[in-house]
């Protein structure tokens, strides 16, 4: 899903702006379907409402509907924890998204993924020593990205190490995962106070 960093982009993700459009909603001015699902998300292994869940609020049926798919995807997927963190890596790393980043690189990181594999998809490159498995799982992503499809081989690569769900699953969580950094990426959702951004933006231009 990464390219290197000096390939054109055209996406705009990455100039940072600091100017959240779509801050908290003060607890006072939240409507009753706004609470409703803010206790939810609150109530579950979330604990509380954060990142892309303060934007979707101003929808709550579409913030209430991403946050079970959410819940199935990160908590309860056919994919092992490191495969699940590299896919949402490489997500994140494909929209610049940096709020996504800084969540997910520290899980990544303690379910088993390399300090250098995650700095070079950091960087937009493709980690020159991966495991078979995490080989895999950047290369199907990377190839869905670039070409929006997925060819014969890597396909059948996926299905023989993963299963048919298992590539339903890793597919499943990419796109939810991308939805989230559009969402962000449209509402400045800024990184917690006093983190730093770990990614560069790609180049936009010729």
């Amino acid at each position: 899903m990464t390219k290197a960093a000096n390939t054109t982009r055209r996406r705009g993700s990455g100039r940072a702006r600091s100017d959240d459009r779509m801050p908290p909603i003060p607890a006072d001015r939240l409507t009753p379907a706004q609470r409703t699902v803010a206790e939810t998300i609150s109530a579950g292994p979330r604990g509380r409402v954060s990142g892309p869940f303060i934007p979707a609020l101003r929808s709550p049926e579409l913030a209430s509907r991403l946050q079970h798919l959410g819940e199935y995807l990160r908590y309860d997927s056919s994919l092992a924890p490191k495969l699940r963190e590299l896919v949402i890596l490489l997500t994140a790393r494909e929209w610049t998204q940096h709020f996504e980043w800084d969540v997910h690189a520290p899980l990544a990181l303690k379910h088993g993924l390399r300090r250098d594999v995650i700095q070079a998809i950091a960087e937009g490159r493709r980690p020159a020593a991966m495991r078979p498995d995490e080989a895999l799982v950047h290369d199907f992503c990377t190839e869905l990205a670039r070409n929006r499809i997925v060819g014969d081989a890597t396909y059948e690569r996926a299905v023989a190490r993963l299963g048919e769900q298992g590539v339903v699953d890793l597919v499943g969580t990419a796109g939810y995962y991308a939805t989230l950094a559009m969402l962000m990426n449209v509402a400045r959702t800024p990184l917690p106070r006093g983190r730093t951004r770990a990614m560069r933006p790609f180049p936009t231009g010729d």
